[in-house]
């Protein structure tokens, strides 16, 4: 069986076919049980009520008058078969007055001749027909003398007991047909949303990020469409995010490559003739090839973090020797690019448990972002305080701002929003990852036109003890 609609209708078929049949063979019982337990309970009065009548009245006679008594008081409208039968099980005589010598040694008369009120319920031995009998002991005096038998044909018992069970499997039937068709349309309802998930999934395998399935009901398939719908979305973004990542790095890529390759050519075809060309050249070589190593390194740093190999060297540092290092560093640049780069780091240590190098990497990050969108006439401001136990450092700059709808996103991986300037998208992100990595947060802070401030918010790293302190703890 292939299919959850087949195998659902096969199934529920089978189970409901199972309960009409398991209820009809109970309904079979049940009448069969009511029709012959009643004509039986009925025979079995007038038997035992007609013999205590005989043998109270007739005690002094013997078996042979007994049994002409008998047939003479009998009522004529009695539709029984009476027979008198000996000790033997032979009729002496029965109601049509016959003494027709048949010797019958059925459970009720073996019954009735021990005394008991027999009951028999089968097939007469003469003519085969289905009989109910019930036979009582004949007393003469104070010993059995013989067995009165009451007879009645049970056909006309089968034949409505079959007639009513004929018309309950018709009902049966009915019940079957009716459930097969309700599993139909249940079938049906259950399996098509799980067919357009698998039509919509298909279309996905083939790239089409956009089919989406469609929700019928609100159950569980129902929550599947909807969730399958959410992956859709995230995987349309994530295909849109690298289609972009590729287009960017190319693009980076080519940039520094193509002033490599002009400058070498223009270096081979010039020799070494001009010592100020040349000089250019290779500083324009060496900057964009700064330029390659810089965008080789974001990556691999964040090949590391998607893979967890990113490991951290943390000791116990004054953040500050990190901000004068990243100063010093800029320093030339806001010089060359009429920047104002102010820094404001108290006098006090900032003890902070981190690694020195992936630090500095956060904050030469920060400043070069800052520089890349501050123009000329611009200030970078650097602050750094403790507050509460947290290391508190901002930068903030006079640049063109994000804007507002790219704002949730900045600092997601390859996303670069609406700037055009150059970078892999990358560099938020792995700061972000630093710095979670030890242990704090980072936001950011912008108005368009106005601004962008970036706060990293560390934990301050608990006091060393000394010799001379654990001594007096």
């Amino acid at each position: 069986m292939k299919g959850i609609r087949t195998r659902l209708i096969v199934y529920f078929g089978l189970i409901l076919l199972l309960i009409v049949l398991v209820l009809e063979g109970l309904f079979y019982w049940a009448v069969h049980t009511y029709y012959f337990g009643t004509a039986t309970e009925a025979l079995v009065t007038r038997s035992t009520t007609f013999t205590n009548f005989i043998n109270k009245y007739a005690t002094g006679y013997r078996l042979k008058d007994k049994a002409r008594y008998i047939l003479e008081n009998a009522s004529n409208e009695e539709y029984a078969k009476i027979e008198v039968l000996d000790t033997s099980g032979k009729v002496i005589l029965n109601s049509y007055g016959f003494q027709t010598g048949e010797v019958i040694q059925t459970p009720d008369v073996l019954d009735a001749l021990k005394g008991m009120t027999g009951i028999h319920v089968g097939k007469s031995p003469m003519t085969r027909e289905r009989v109910i009998a019930v036979s009582t002991p004949l007393t003469f005096e104070t010993e059995y003398s013989g067995v009165l038998r009451y007879t009645i044909s049970a056909e006309p018992l089968y034949q409505a007991v079959n007639q009513i069970a004929l018309y309950g499997a018709g009902v049966g039937a009915g019940v079957v047909f009716f459930a097969f068709a309700l599993s139909l349309i249940i079938a049906k309802r259950i399996v098509d949303p799980i067919e357009d998930l698998t039509k919509a999934a298909t279309q996905m395998a083939t790239g089409n990020f956009s089919a989406r399935a469609a929700k019928r009901y609100d159950d569980e398939v129902g929550t599947l469409a909807e969730t399958f719908n959410y992956m859709a979305a995230e995987i349309g973004k994530n295909e849109k995010l690298k289609n972009d990542f590729i287009s960017s790095v190319s693009h980076e890529l080519r940039t520094p490559l193509t002033s490599i390759k002009g400058w070498s050519e223009t270096l081979i075809s010039g020799g070494l003739d001009e010592p100020e060309e040349t000089m250019l050249g290779l500083e324009v070589i060496s900057k964009e090839t700064d330029r390659l190593i810089s965008l080789v390194e974001e990556l691999l740093d964040f090949s590391k973090f998607q893979s967890g190999e990113m490991k951290l060297s943390l000791e116990r540092m004054d953040l500050r020797e990190v901000l004068d290092d990243v100063h010093l560093q800029f320093a030339i640049r806001s010089q060359d690019k009429r920047v104002d780069l102010q820094m404001e780091i108290p006098s006090s240590p900032l003890a902070v448990m981190g690694d020195f190098n992936r630090l500095m990497q956060v904050f030469v990050n920060l400043l070069d972002n800052a520089f890349k969108f501050t123009p000329r006439g611009g200030t970078i401001s650097v602050t750094a305080a403790e507050s509460a136990r947290r290391l508190i450092i901002s930068v903030t700059d006079t640049g063109e701002g994000i804007d507002e709808g790219d704002l949730p996103h900045i600092t997601g991986k390859f996303y670069k929003g609406r700037s055009k300037q150059s970078g892999s998208g990358l560099g938020l992100a792995i700061c972000k990852e630093i710095i979670e990595f030890h242990g704090g947060r980072l936001f950011v802070n912008s108005i368009l036109g106005q601004g962008t401030t970036i706060t990293v918010d560390l934990p301050v790293a608990e006091a060393m003890s000394t010799p001379e302190s654990a001594e007096k703890g």
